[in-house]
């Protein structure tokens, strides 16, 4: 259960923590909060000095309901950010939260370590040619739609069925082209509502069957803040409580706003082991 990361073997027997840096003005928690190179870069060395073995940098918003930016608008966010956090942290191993295949190879191309595509590749056909032309690893993540219209694709006849039958299809294709490296995100909130995260997330370990690292991606979302009654600012213990069950349902790895507390859920659960 490894990562090749430019060259570097990531060990995921003991899962990692993965940091949510998002450059956007309109993510649902975080949206606007870094928007200088120094918030940036604070921001950062905070989180790789609490334990972060990863940060997923992200410039277009994919909460639901977020507005649709240009491609063009994309890279002209996060170009300056990759070239900046690079230059900074030269063995940072940053991953690029994007769908569109131009930005992927873009990010990859300056430097970053691996692409996080929410969409498995549905909205961008060149995505999986590119990422096996790059031997870069791959986060290949469910939803129905697209963020605009995901909160109506929340219809299924069979849903955990129809989630493994999706992952065994992508996966197929992905190792056809000769992809390696293929990490699977259930997509929390990603066309689902809030029963059906929640039945996602007591089976998490059906996914174990496609034998490939699992990123849980459950941080301060609304299945947390809605069932609490709390704002997504309060949802912090919410998050680390449910983080833990993500650990025992199979989770290597957490991609959290929270890092610190995240590696303490992880020390823990591997004290539990």
């Amino acid at each position: 259960m490894t990562l090749n990361c430019k060259g570097n073997l990531i060990d995921l027997t003991s899962p990692k923590v993965m940091g949510i840096l998002n450059i956007t003005p309109d993510s649902f928690y975080d949206g606007g909060k870094y928007n200088t190179d120094d918030l940036i870069l604070e921001q950062t060395e905070k989180m790789l000095s609490e334990g972060a073995t990863f940060i997923d940098l992200g410039a277009y918003s994919s909460r639901p309901g977020a507005k649709d930016i240009s491609e063009e608008e994309e890279l002209k966010r996060i170009e300056p950010v990759v070239k900046l956090l690079l230059n900074h942290f030269p063995e940072l191993l940053l991953s690029i939260d994007t769908f569109r295949s131009n930005v992927a190879k873009r990010g990859l191309d300056m430097g970053a370590a691996m692409i996080n595509d929410i969409s498995g590749g549905d909205l961008d056909a060149k995505m999986l040619p590119t990422m096996a032309q790059y031997q870069a690893p791959y986060i290949l993540m469910h939803m129905k739609g697209n963020p605009q219209n995901m909160s109506n694709n929340t219809n299924y006849k069979k849903f955990l069925e129809e989630i493994l039958f999706y992952f065994s299809e992508k996966i197929a294709k992905a190792v056809s082209l000769g992809i390696r490296d293929i990490v699977i995100d259930p997509g929390f909130g990603f066309a689902k509502n809030t029963s059906q995260n929640f039945e996602l997330l007591k089976n998490l370990n059906l996914l174990k069957t496609f034998r490939l690292p699992i990123l849980a991606g459950i941080s301060r979302k609304s299945m947390i803040y809605k069932t609490l009654e709390v704002r997504a600012k309060d949802a912090l213990n919410g998050s680390t409580a449910l983080h833990m069950v993500a650990l025992n349902g199979g989770a290597n790895i957490l991609r959290v706003h929270d890092v610190k507390e995240a590696v303490e859920c992880v020390k823990l659960y591997n004290a539990l082991q």
